[in-house]
């Protein structure tokens, strides 16, 4: 099969509860200076060195993911594309875990079951209730408020969050790869990894997707995946990044 599209995805660069090994989630913190450094020398750089340029970007309502897709675009002298901040390509929301240390979750509850909450299909953690010292933040989010009622999550899995990140790549992303526009999408390691998951139908529970690095799935006229993933950085890169990723919380 002969290869028509091209989508370009970046995993948002390091957030600073990366940095601290927190579970995230819907919280909105922003790059960590590593992050910041990150979408600048590896996701900009890397699309500038192979010259790269799009028509229309997507990306989350969540600060990490719209810094790093600022830093790209001001790099490719694109801040005059369209970009549209859609809530359903945010991260996977973690319910009670949000705000705690990976690590002492681990302690508590054992890294069998913590690794179920993060890496299983369809094992959601506890849902967040109102004394999680993050709960209102989430909930006040003023990019958050136009969600409604019956759409906003108190916990997640990777099955519900594909089930609202593969209808707006349906019906809202594919549309415009389909009028022949450079695309770019920016947001989160489940979102994406949901994604991959629907794209290629692949097993990958255990697959780390490294922040920072683009990748580019590439599709036939029927927008059927051609070829496999391609990471725009040599392989010892990518294996280096993905165990960085692996090791969160270990």
């Amino acid at each position: 099969m002969d290869k028509k599209y091209s989508v370009v995805f970046i995993r948002h660069g390091e957030s600073e509860w990366n940095k601290m090994n927190l579970f995230c989630g819907w919280h909105d913190v922003g790059l960590s200076e590593e992050g910041e450094w990150d979408a600048l020398e590896i996701s900009a750089a890397s699309l500038k060195r192979e010259n790269f340029t799009f028509d229309v970007a997507f990306t989350s309502c969540l600060r990490r993911a719209n810094q790093t897709l600022e830093v790209v675009l001001r790099e490719l002298n694109l801040t005059h594309i369209p970009v549209h901040q859609l809530w359903r390509l945010n991260e996977r929301h973690y319910g009670a875990l949000t705000g705690f240390n990976k690590r002492q979750m681990a302690d508590i509850y054992g890294e069998p079951q913590v690794q179920v909450w993060r890496r299983s299909f369809n094992v959601p953690p506890p849902p967040i209730e109102p004394d999680n010292p993050y709960y209102s933040a989430i909930r006040n989010n003023p990019k958050l408020r136009h969600i409604a009622e019956t759409d906003f999550p108190l916990t997640e899995t990777l099955e519900t969050t594909m089930q609202r990140v593969v209808p707006e790549w349906t019906d809202t992303i594919i549309p415009e790869v389909r009028a022949g526009k450079k695309v770019l999408v920016v947001a989160h390691g489940t979102s994406l990894r949901g994604l991959g998951k629907h794209i290629q139908d692949a097993d990958i529970m255990k697959f780390n997707l490294p922040n920072s690095i683009p990748f580019i799935f590439d599709f036939d006229e029927n927008m059927k995946m051609v070829g496999g993933i391609r990471f725009l950085a040599n392989q010892e890169d990518v294996l280096k990044a993905m165990e960085k990723v692996a090791s969160i919380g270990k």
